[in-house]
């Protein structure tokens, strides 16, 4: 596999972009046409789910030799505390990350013949609802790390997509857990919408559960292997 350090930044972000974009690709398109499908909301869920999971498992093993493949800006916010990553490095990520997510939506969108970006009017709010982002956030950044330190990142693809396509059930907010992710869910007002009002307590509470991650990583793996 060829290093990071051997790969030009411009090839890392445009790897970043073009994942988020397709992640969003799938969140967005499977709510769109899951609706379309059925009026059962659980049915409707599972089929979101199960095509985000998908997505995800091929998206991470197709980019993550390329960038690393985390597609979330708050991995690179974790990396920078352990020690696995620069402040430069996760800030172009997560530009990259949130213009990749955004053209996503926009595709997503006309894929199924609605105008390229229509605001979302879905509301999420509610403590148990942002209490559930702060635990959402933390459990993936904790899958993320303790899969590496257990010396298993190949399996990373596998782990993320489980984590995720399970807490779409057991989360109150169907796990956002992307600060990226949730900015280009604002431009669909379908079922995988956040309407931009929700967003800014959903980001602080996805910061805060990156925070929070720190520090039980940190407590309980030590220091990252050489």
């Amino acid at each position: 596999m060829t290093k990071d350090s051997e790969i030009s930044m411009s090839r890392r972000l445009a790897a970043e972009a073009i994942g988020t974009g397709l992640l969003i690709v799938a969140v967005i398109g499977s709510g769109i046409m899951a609706e379309r499908l059925t009026d059962i909301v659980a049915l409707q869920l599972l089929c979101n789910a199960v095509a985000t999971g998908g997505a995800l498992i091929a998206l991470i093993l197709i980019f993550a030799p390329v960038s690393g493949a985390s597609f979330n800006p708050v991995v690179g916010i974790v990396g920078i505390f352990t020690g696995e990553a620069t402040i430069r490095d996760t800030a172009l990520y997560a530009v990259a990350q949130t213009v990749g997510g955004c053209l996503g939506a926009v595709t997503a969108n006309l894929m199924f013949d609605l105008d390229a970006i229509n605001i979302s009017q879905k509301v999420r709010s509610g403590s148990g609802i942002l209490f559930s982002e702060v635990v959402a956030t933390v459990g993936l950044l904790l899958v993320i790390y303790g899969t590496i330190r257990a010396q298993r990142a190949n399996l990373v693809p596998f782990t993320v997509a489980a984590w995720i396509t399970g807490a779409y059930f057991f989360t109150s907010s169907t796990s956002l857990a992307n600060p990226a992710v949730s900015i280009a869910r604002s431009l669909s007002n379908t079922f995988a919408g956040i309407a931009p009002e929700s967003l800014p307590m959903f980001v602080l509470m996805q910061l805060f559960g990156a925070m929070l991650a720190v520090v039980i990583i940190k407590f309980v793996y030590g220091k990252p292997r050489a």
